[in-house]
């Protein structure tokens, strides 16, 4: 079946005339007759019942045409992105995340899928190795991270904002606490991500509490698998954003609300703005103004 005939009887089935179908697809109805009769014989079976003044799918038609939606739709899309290449645009946007597979993210990139098909969308764990840098060298089009952000780098719409918890081993000192305070990270070590910008790193964990006492920091750590093991063998704590909850489940491990920290702003970030990059802002910005 070629791709012009599935495109014909794709149309046909959703508007069950022949005439508006020709009209919509710039050919005769003999045309169309043609392309129907055609797939009939290839098919062994009818597709529509046809009457002077009815034409409906027939069963098997009804299977075809579910069978067929989401097979001409992808070759469409594959086609809208050969173009686009052809014609030097992007038809990826990487977009790499700092928070974890949160759920919450995903009606962004569903409802960007669904405006955008001629748009792949990849997503990407960002590591904690100088993040910015690999958004600079180009390996990926936006990230969602918390600011503040270099002024080469365009701040674009929050995503969500997320509660605080601190992480400790299930033998530690304040394991049994209802809640724990800025103040109270100052007694235990820590760690950090190598090469983050200080002011960044301080929005996340500061570097002294409120009373001007310092928080220590101990060894940097490159990944959250690291983390979470140092904090389970008792080596450090560490604060988290509140969604981690959803995503670890780990028994010698205890997750402590900590009250007096402000919630984390997570947005899209980007360099060199771009067609699919503008596309997603805007519809964070739908989304983020409707919830």
């Amino acid at each position: 079946m070629e791709l012009r005939d599935i495109e014909i009887f794709l149309t046909l089935s959703e508007e069950l005339h022949f005439g508006r179908t020709a009209e919509l697809l710039n050919v005769t109805p003999a045309r169309i007759t043609q392309a129907i009769k055609k797939q009939e014989r290839q098919i062994g079976a009818l597709l529509f019942e046809r009457t002077n003044r009815v034409v409906r799918l027939t069963p098997v038609g009804e299977q075809l045409r579910d069978d067929l939606r989401p097979l001409y739709q992808g070759l469409k899309d594959s086609v809208r992105r050969a173009k686009l290449a052809a014609q030097g645009q992007p038809a990826v946007l990487r977009i790499a995340l700092l928070p974890f597979n949160y759920e919450g993210l995903h009606r962004y990139w569903d409802e960007f899928r669904r405006r955008h098909p001629q748009w792949e969308l990849r997503l990407h764990r960002l590591p904690f190795v100088d993040p910015f840098g690999m958004l600079r060298s180009g390996q990926y089009d936006a990230i969602v991270v918390w600011p503040p952000v270099g002024d080469d780098l365009t701040l674009g719409p929050v995503l969500f904002r997320d509660t605080r918890v601190l992480a400790v081993s299930h033998d530690h000192p304040l394991a049994d606490r209802d809640s724990v305070s800025v103040e109270d990270l100052a007694d235990y070590p820590h760690t950090f991500a190598p090469d983050a910008p200080r002011e960044w790193e301080e929005t996340y964990l500061p570097f002294i509490t409120p009373s001007g006492r310092p928080i220590p920091r101990g060894k940097p750590t490159t990944s959250p698998d690291d983390l979470i093991n140092w904090v389970g063998n008792g080596d450090i704590i560490h604060p988290f954003p509140a969604h981690v909850l959803h995503h670890w489940a780990v028994t010698h491990v205890r997750w402590i609300p900590i009250t007096d920290m402000p919630l984390l702003p997570y947005a899209l970030v980007w360099r060199t703005e771009s067609e699919p990059v503008c596309a997603l802002a805007t519809v964070i910005n739908d989304l983020s103004g409707s919830s």
